[in-house]
């Protein structure tokens, strides 16, 4: 299992079912969220990278499109459980990258985008792939080439809420995650390639939004996008693939209030909006970080909030005591959330 003390170093990019050398040579250095120390390299690739894993989603499609269903199903349970297989690792790298406490990240960071691969078989049986509507006959089909850009917060699962529906319906992918937390990205490329994916179907490029997810964005091989992030680069990946006329499918920044009523019961109501304030240090776009109360009952929730606040215990996402917080009364099970030392401010996204 990764612990804080490791350095891990990547120099290759996933394109082809092989693990190549990049052709750019720049590296971006991986920040642990709690002690701000390098925790990590990964390579800084160019728009050329980005051009060859395109290259080899789209030789791929084809073959992988015409695979029986019932085949891609089972690769994608072999998916979901080499991710069970390494959940601790996963976990202790994407909290080093992120800070949430770990206890937290195996059971959110990893749990949720194990599952979405699990979840996909069954779903695939309930598709209705064929059917008549009418004197019509609609067919579901792959779209093609996938383009995923995803974000730094909740990074394995908005890969895995991208990737694992795409592997289903027959597409191939080209995956370019957060530069901010890129480690865990890799993680899944090693279980793939054990699984036995065929070459091609899924490719791992790294590097910044402004060169390699544009040149993801405006390519003419790449027949969709699916974007994950905040609202300005969310016009300029339109923008890109409005010239090919893809579809891009986008979930942006932005978040409606905590609107509390005069009937709620505050001694619940606030610390439970509080509480998932904090959880994921804070780094969730549904965040309830505004809480809108009746002007009468101001002070009291001003000070339940207080309160509930104080209660929580920052520190290390290595130490078990992180995020522990002792309450004088009942909570709601959402109530649990917790806490790092920090959250880097960040263009907020999702």
């Amino acid at each position: 299992m990764a612990t804080a003390a490791e350095l891990q170093v990547r120099d290759k990019i996933f394109i082809g079912g092989e693990w190549v050398e990049p052709q750019g040579g720049e590296t971006i250095e991986v920040i642990n969220a709690a002690t701000e120390e390098v925790m990590g390299t990964v390579p800084g690739c160019v728009a050329a990278d980005a051009d060859r894993a395109v290259r080899a989603a789209r030789d791929a499609f084809d073959a992988w499109s015409r695979t029986p269903r019932e085949e891609r199903a089972g690769y994608l349970t072999a998916i979901a459980t080499g991710l069970g297989e390494r959940a601790e690792e996963i976990a202790a790298t994407i909290s080093q990258e992120l800070g949430m406490p770990l206890k937290l990240s195996q059971l959110i960071q990893v749990g949720l985008p194990t599952g979405q691969f699990a979840a996909m078989p069954k779903l695939m049986e309930e598709v209705a792939w064929e059917e008549e509507i009418g004197n019509s006959r609609l067919l579901r089909e792959p779209i093609g080439v996938l383009g995923a850009i995803t974000p730094w917060n909740y990074p394995l699962n908005q890969t895995a809420a991208k990737v694992a529906p795409a592997l289903a319906a027959g597409c191939t992918v080209v995956l370019k995650p957060s530069e901010v937390t890129p480690l865990n990205a890799f993680l899944l490329a090693e279980v793939i390639e054990a699984a036995g994916l065929p070459a091609g179907v899924f490719n791992l490029v790294t590097g910044t939004g402004p060169v390699v997810g544009e040149a993801i964005a405006g390519h003419p091989g790449v027949d969709m996008v699916s974007f994950t992030g905040s609202t300005r680069a969310g016009r300029r990946v339109s923008e890109l693939a409005a010239a090919t006329v893809k579809p891009v499918a986008m979930e942006l920044g932005g978040k409606s209030p905590n609107v509390i009523l005069d009937d709620a019961d505050l001694g619940r109501a606030v610390p439970d909006g509080v509480a998932k304030c904090f959880l994921n240090s804070g780094q969730t776009c549904s965040a309830l970080t505004r809480m809108l109360v009746p002007r009468q009952q101001l002070a009291e929730a001003e000070e339940l909030a207080r309160s509930t606040a104080e209660a929580f215990t920052p520190g290390d996402p290595f130490d078990p005591a992180t995020g522990s917080a002792h309450w004088s009364r009942p909570r709601s099970a959402s109530a649990s959330a917790v806490t790092s030392r920090r959250a880097r401010p960040r263009e907020r996204g999702c």
